[in-house]
């Protein structure tokens, strides 16, 4: 009898842990599930949130409106970009409201500030209300850019290990570079001869999109994820997902300028948002084929070091410090420089650390200029007498931007076939730029101007999208919130000088001509330019001020390669102790 209950006891254990494996599993996939579904949400806002980079595309008819100066026309590009420089205030909202409160709120700012200026826009009162208001109401909508953004780095931070978060915050981010694709076809199938209806686009898309989206928002969990992830099968998942992005983006690559007829606008648009809507796929299957592999992955690692070992680190260093040069250059490459990756840093620390500032000059005299230069496309295709290239250029700089993001996860596809450190890949994103400028200096003509679009597009989409994983690695993953938005204050800063620089020239090489407003039936007054004049000295400086970038980009990877060749040290040391 001892031995029949002893057997009976046994069996109810295998039973009872058979049913415990069971509900992991099912926990599992629905885990799996939430974090594709809260991905796939975050694709869609970053995709038709980008509400800047048509600026371009409306830029001429909101001058000829108001009958401002190009210097004028510039501080209001300023004055969206000057937006982020308030993207802090996101991060405070969301320590005293729930993120899909900050995501309402941004879609409600953007919905205001768009929307007035469109209805002032078509009505024709628009030069009625004061410039200073028009100016604060660009800067509320692009404070509200910045707002969705940071709903998007912390939906991917919370939802996703730290191994497979730079994947996620690539895709994402990626998609952002889209938008102006995505507007513009919109714009074709809605009204094609109509600049305002970009405004009407920039004010409903972006809370439509908050809408679609919150379901999903809803179910990220307000801390990160406390189930393990199984890393083989997301990084298939991964795979499928950048597979069909690059679809996406080559798709509007050939059909995104397109103006045939207003019936084939609304069909290449049907054709687009399927695209989009198609990783939806993913959170389903992903549940389908989830395996339980417990302890495997743990959100809750740092993304790149832990105290255990800070020791071996500085060993590593400290052999690397002894075969320095030393001097002038020496000290410029290695004093003050980061000794370890993934070490936090309060506000107070980044200001005062070498690296950052090299950072932020790579990032100010690099992305930022190629931002500047997305501005000035509606002007730089008019004065080249492209303007009816318009459309084309702006899918140019849109999909190649795209396609820039879509890189910057190479450093996370290929980082065990190709050793080079994340700011190495950055400063390999800007190698582009400076040649971009210098090309369309030399020779302005429409070829040239889509080949230097693309460029300019693909170096600077890179870097927006490198950031955020750049800014993680080097000063930490929980400050990188703060850390992000103090860097990207570049961003205004460089709009107003890289775009009053154009708006001088511009200005100084053009002629008053006065122009009747179609709608109002008045005639305004205001400065044009036409011809290789225009924009000849600013492609130069601005070329100039890309390879002052490189030259930062090349000095923040050579201060930060030891750091990077430690982590990836202990990283192999570790991986083969587990095998």
């Amino acid at each position: 009898m001892p031995m029949e209950e002893e057997e009976e006891e046994e069996e109810g254990r295998r039973r009872s842990g058979g049913g415990g494996g069971e509900q992991r599993t099912m926990e599992g996939e629905e885990e799996a599930w939430r974090r594709w579904a809260v991905l796939v949400a975050t694709v869609w806002i970053q995709a038709l949130t980008g509400t800047n980079f048509d600026f371009s595309a409306y830029s001429s008819a909101l001058k000829s409106s108001l009958g401002i100066s190009q210097e004028a026309l510039n501080y209001l590009a300023t004055a969206s970009d000057l937006g982020k420089a308030f993207g802090w205030s996101s991060g405070l909202a969301l320590l005293y409201i729930p993120l899909h409160a900050v995501l309402l709120v941004a879609a409600v700012l953007g919905l205001a500030a768009y929307a007035l200026q469109y209805g002032c826009l078509v009505s024709g009162n628009l030069a009625a209300i004061p410039y200073p208001m028009v100016f604060l109401v660009c800067l509320i909508a692009g404070c509200s850019i910045c707002w969705f953004n940071t709903v998007c780095f912390v939906l991917c931070i919370r939802s996703f290990s730290a191994s497979n978060r730079p994947l996620a915050l690539s895709l994402s981010i990626s998609f952002n570079g889209l938008s102006a694709a995505f507007y513009t076809l919109f714009a074709n199938a809605l009204s094609p001869l109509s600049p305002s209806v970009y405004l009407l686009l920039n004010a409903m898309l972006p809370f439509a999109v908050s809408i679609l989206a919150l379901p999903a928002i809803l179910l990220c969990h307000k801390q990160e994820s406390q189930h393990h992830s199984t890393p083989n099968h997301d990084r298939r998942v991964f795979l499928g997902l950048y597979i069909l992005a690059f679809v996406t983006g080559s798709y509007l690559v050939v059909f995104g300028s397109s103006t045939a007829t207003r019936s084939a606008a609304w069909v290449i648009l049907t054709g687009a948002m399927v695209l989009l809507a198609l990783p939806l796929i993913i959170p389903a299957c992903s549940s389908c084929s989830y395996v339980d592999t417990h302890g495997h992955d743990d959100p809750h690692k740092p993304l790149l070091i832990s105290n255990n070992h800070q020791a071996e680190s500085n060993a590593v260093m400290e052999k690397t410090m002894e075969h320095q040069p030393q001097g002038s250059c020496g000290t410029l490459l290695h004093k003050g420089r980061l000794v370890v990756l993934g070490e936090e840093h309060s506000a107070k620390r980044l200001i005062g650390c070498v690296d950052f500032w090299l950072y932020y000059t790579a990032y100010f005299c690099g992305a930022t200029v190629g931002l500047v230069y997305s501005n000035n496309l509606g002007q730089i295709a008019q004065s080249l007498h492209q303007q009816s290239q318009l459309t084309m250029l702006l899918a140019v700089y849109s999909s190649f931007s795209f396609f820039g993001r879509l890189l910057s996860a190479l450093p996370d596809v290929l980082h065990r076939k190709v050793s080079l450190a994340r700011t190495g890949w950055l400063a390999a994103a800007l190698v582009p730029m400076p040649m971009a400028f210098f090309l369309m200096w030399k020779q302005q003509d429409g070829s040239t101007l889509i080949v230097g679009t693309a460029l300019v597009g693909l170096s600077s989409g890179f870097i927006f999208a490198a950031a955020v994983s750049v800014t993680s690695e080097l000063f930490g993953p929980k400050s990188v919130g703060v850390n992000h938005n103090i860097l990207i204050t570049n961003i205004p800063l460089g709009s107003f000088l890289y775009g009053q620089i154009a708006a001088m020239v511009y200005d100084a090489n053009g002629q008053r001509m006065s122009v009747m407003d179609n709608r109002t039936g008045t005639i305004d007054t205001m400065i044009m330019c036409m011809g290789v004049k225009c924009y000849s000295t600013t492609f130069f400086v601005w070329g100039c001020i890309t390879l002052l970038g490189l030259a930062s980009s090349i000095v923040l990877f050579k201060r930060t390669k030891p750091a990077y060749a430690a982590t990836a040290s202990r990283s192999s040391c570790k991986h083969q102790v587990s095998s």
